[in-house]
């Protein structure tokens, strides 16, 4: 079965060769753009949810009114001179 498949790649030219490459990556390239915006969404979610986390309100839900203010967590109470 290996010789059969050698025979048969080495009996194609190497521009029917870099045709095959083309479409591969082709299609390649096309599943990866489907895949792409699941994953644009996916790390948008986890970026709003990290950025809401870090908000006074949620620390102060999270772990009393005194940590959000020593902590200034996300920064909304600071205020330079």
């Amino acid at each position: 079965m290996r010789d059969l498949l050698h025979a048969a790649f080495d009996g194609l030219s190497d521009n029917l060769k870099a045709t095959v490459d083309t479409v591969s990556v082709l299609s390649l390239v096309g599943a990866l753009v489907q895949i792409l915006p699941a994953i644009a969404s996916l790390l948008t979610v986890i970026w709003t949810a990290l950025r809401i986390y870090e908000t006074t309100t949620v620390q102060r839900w999270l772990h009393g009114p005194d940590a959000a203010a020593s902590d200034d967590v996300a920064g909304e109470g600071r205020h330079d001179p």
